[in-house]
């Protein structure tokens, strides 16, 4: 077979759908279960740590307009995306949709860069964590060595507090799907009671000097601080990875993104007003804002309570995060891109085990000897990526699959997809240079695996392929082989 065609080659319309039928997960989630999963995910990082760091590093109080700008590319974004999980449900997210319409070359990148996207965003997350526990910490009078709670780029050796929520997260999405999302439940909850008692507070702070200048970095500052916030609004991507553990998929997908993230919109936006009104934007220069803002307008109190809240809501988003990166790697393995251990499921917890571990203990590392900025450029760059193909992928299935069943159809087909996807590259241009250049080796590592591993074992090999451009019907999926019989 031509290289040409065999790294072009697509996944049948019905194998994603077989795959969940003959070798998934429990179908255990709902509407209600999505909408958390996503508010678990989205409210947290963008709240608690990254809207000090884009205000005092690049937007100023216009990082409010940075949200604004965010939240219309995640938007665009999303329908995208509701319009692919109604029609394919199945684990994997924009990984899954760009094999069935783009090709595996496209389908292998898309899913490395969803590795980077995620391994790094719970390493930002975990170290927004271990900045919250430091700001419950100091109230008590308990003051951890620097040497103990920083990396190496801030003046210590090693940062131990993030290890430690993420072995806690580790084994809550090993110990299974259903158990993993009544915690989620619970620590939205807490999250959500931490962010209103913020906001009341902060609008009886509020001082509309601290506004002035309210573009200190330009307009083009609006434009940097969406781009390195935006990974904050990605939970609605890993309310899609969870497609083969829904009951009704085709009616609770669209529900489950959309509903949760015009929630989180609203929150953000409301948050970034109070936040950058209480205290001058370059004093939020820090991986826990919100507390820093309570403690310099004279509320400890308040500080330890919001703590509690944001460690909490944090806790949801590492959850989220651990559960759709395991997922990502399951589905890449089983389509043989990727050794069959990330696929193997636990005989108990029926949880792609290793695809945990593994996401583990790379974000451990990262989040113990890196800084948050550096954590976060590297975040978006590889979430951007992915939007802007599978906005692409909706335009390029509308003409070679137009017939396929669409319970949600994204309106104004092409132009809204094409818009998401300008969107997503005009984010991605704003990116510091240095993010770029590290962007480009995670592809080059990435094309180096799928050459000398991934083509010669993908599953796709082995079945029948289409091109795209062309038009055709259903394939038939995969068929698997029976297994032998034991011998006694």
């Amino acid at each position: 077979m031509q290289i040409s065609k065999r790294i072009f080659r697509t996944k049948p319309i019905s194998e994603p759908l077989d795959d969940g039928k003959h070798q998934g997960l429990k179908r255990v989630l709902n509407g209600r279960d999505l909408i958390a999963m996503g508010l678990g995910a989205i409210i947290g990082t963008g709240i608690f740590v990254l809207s000090g760091v884009a205000a005092a590093r690049y937007a100023g109080p216009g990082v409010i307009l940075s949200f604004v700008l965010s939240g219309i590319t995640a938007a665009l974004a999303a329908l995208v995306y509701a319009e692919l999980t109604a029609m394919f449900p199945a684990a994997g997210s924009a990984y899954t949709y760009t094999y069935t319409a783009l090709g595996e070359i496209i389908a292998w990148l898309i899913g490395w860069n969803l590795v980077l996207e995620y391994t790094v965003a719970s390493a930002a997350v975990a170290l927004g964590w271990s900045g919250y526990m430091l700001d419950l910490l100091k109230p008590l009078g308990v003051k951890l060595p620097v040497l103990l709670t920083a990396s190496p780029f801030n003046g210590g050796a090693i940062n131990l507090l993030p290890l430690l929520i993420i072995a806690v997260i580790t084994y809550a999405v090993t110990a299974g799907t259903k158990e993993s999302n009544q915690v989620n439940k619970i620590v939205v909850i807490m999250k959500l009671a931490a962010i209103g008692l913020f906001l009341a507070l902060g609008c009886s702070r509020f001082n509309i000097a601290n506004w002035h200048p309210f573009l200190p970095f330009g307009v083009t500052g609006i434009f940097r601080g969406a781009s390195i916030i935006f990974f904050a609004y990605i939970g609605f991507d890993a309310v899609a990875t969870a497609a083969e553990e829904v009951r009704n998929p085709k009616r609770d997908l669209p529900v489950g993104i959309i509903g949760a993230l015009s929630i989180s919109t609203i929150l953000y936006l409301a948050v970034a007003v109070v936040l950058t009104g209480m205290v001058r934007y370059n004093l939020l220069d820090t991986s826990s804002p919100v507390t820093t803002a309570l403690i310099l307008r004279g509320l400890p109190w308040a500080a330890a309570l919001v703590s509690v809240g944001a460690m909490a809501g944090l806790t949801s988003v590492l959850l989220v995060s651990f559960f759709a990166q395991s997922r990502i790697l399951f589905a890449m393995s089983r389509d043989g891109l990727l050794p069959p251990i990330f696929s193997r499921l636990h005989p108990r917890w029926q949880t792609p085990v290793f695809s945990v571990l593994a996401v583990s203990i790379v974000s451990a590392l990262l989040s113990s000897l890196l800084p948050i900025y550096l954590i976060a450029e590297l975040a978006n760059i590889g979430t951007l990526s992915a939007f802007a193909m599978v906005s692409i992928g909706v335009v390029v299935l509308r003409h070679v699959q137009p017939d396929l069943p669409r319970p949600f159809r994204v309106p104004l087909v092409p132009y809204l997809p094409l818009l998401s996807f300008a969107a997503s590259v005009y984010l991605m241009i704003n990116l510091p240079v240095l993010t770029w250049y590290r962007f480009l080796a995670w592809l080059v590592l990435g094309l180096v695996i799928y050459f000398t591993y991934s083509i010669n074992h993908s599953r796709a090999a082995h079945t029948t392929f289409f091109t795209v451009g062309m038009r055709t019907t259903p394939q038939p999926a995969f068929k698997r082989q029976p297994n032998p019989p034991r011998k006694n």
